[in-house]
């Protein structure tokens, strides 16, 4: 494994130790969820100020609140890597009150509210919220059995797009039938085609670029999961790295999990979610290296909206699962 690849490693174990001392009753998906927003950001978490964003959300947003309930550790971290938190907050509630003119109430929509409320100034709420809308309302009429409440944060990342709203469309609704043929989940594809729809490339060219990820990873002897890993499969199918590069060093850093204390066969993260976090982890040099050859020739938007991705599907996935949990409860 690269030095740097095993900085990377050594940095996500440190962040979750830290989240689970600030967040002792929570699932330990969140605490990986949280840590992954610290090391995508080269960042080590602190207690003490985690603690302070924690009580931040309960004075301001309500004990009771969808900030509060199974979104706060995801928010949470993403208040405290900011570095202003209190302002980021603030713009924050603004978006959520103005998106909950259009949405129905969820443990997603304090997500889409906090990307947009990171990703653009106060100008700019009102218009990037109609788009997430549109393109919501778009993707329900398509799927109206598959899209619900989850999609909102998705939908947020594609307000960003420089694609135009038909353009976006029209490349998910292409991916969508080559790729439900492969995978069985439907909601999981439909997760995995607002990813592919960010970037430039054919719609058949992305989607075999994804299949051929899939199972090379299968070939080696990993199994990657099909529900809601599959939006990060996408990121990591879209990089200027050959797919045995990207196999090798997940399997690399995926051998290196299983060894820690947390991610064995003892702990509650299953091997497929395990490899999920060795994708994101090896994903960090290459969105980088990928981001600054974008920024290169023009284009920055979808290597950016791509990372953010790889965070948004860290954070369903934990909020998805603690619903599961509460519903066998």
């Amino acid at each position: 494994m690269r030095e740097e690849t095993l900085k990377y490693c050594e940095l996500l174990v440190k962040n979750r130790d830290v989240f689970r001392e600030a967040f002792m009753w929570e699932d330990g998906l969140k605490w990986l969820a949280g840590a992954g927003v610290f090391t995508m950001n080269d960042q080590l978490a602190d207690v003490d100020t985690l603690k302070q964003c924690k009580k931040m959300i309960a004075q301001k947003a309500g004990m009771f609140s969808n900030f509060s309930a199974l979104a706060r550790v995801p928010v949470t971290a993403m208040l405290a890597v900011s570095g202003y938190p209190d302002k980021l907050l603030d713009k924050g509630l603004e978006v959520y009150k103005r998106l909950k003119q259009d949405f129905i109430s969820s443990s997603y929509l304090p997500m889409a509210a906090m990307i947009i409320a990171q990703m653009t100034g106060e100008q700019s709420y009102e218009e990037t919220a109609v788009r997430t809308k549109t393109l919501y309302r778009q993707i329900r009429s398509k799927h109206p059995f598959l899209t619900n409440s989850e999609d909102s944060p998705l939908c947020a990342l594609m307000a960003f797009s420089e694609k135009s709203d038909d353009e976006l469309i029209s490349d998910m609704e292409k991916c969508y039938r080559i790729l439900k043929q492969e995978f069985i989940y439907d909601n999981a594809v439909q997760s995995l085609t607002h990813v592919l729809a960010l970037f430039e490339e054919p719609a058949e060219l992305k989607c075999e670029k994804t299949m051929q990820l899939f199972h090379g990873l299968k070939e080696a002897g990993m199994k990657y999961g099909v529900h809601y890993e599959l939006p990060t499969l996408g990121v990591l199918a879209m990089t200027n790295v050959p797919l045995k590069v990207v196999i090798q060093e997940m399997a690399e850093i995926d051998e290196w999990l299983s060894r820690q204390k947390g991610f064995g066969f003892w702990s509650n993260v299953t091997p497929k979610q395990r490899l999920l976090y060795a994708g994101i982890l090896a994903q960090k040099d290459y969105i980088k290296a990928d981001t600054m050859q974008a920024a290169a020739i023009g284009s920055v938007v979808a290597m950016i909206l791509a990372q953010e991705m790889l965070l948004m599907t860290m954070f369903i996935c934990s909020v998805a699962l603690a619903n599961s949990h509460s519903s066998a409860d």
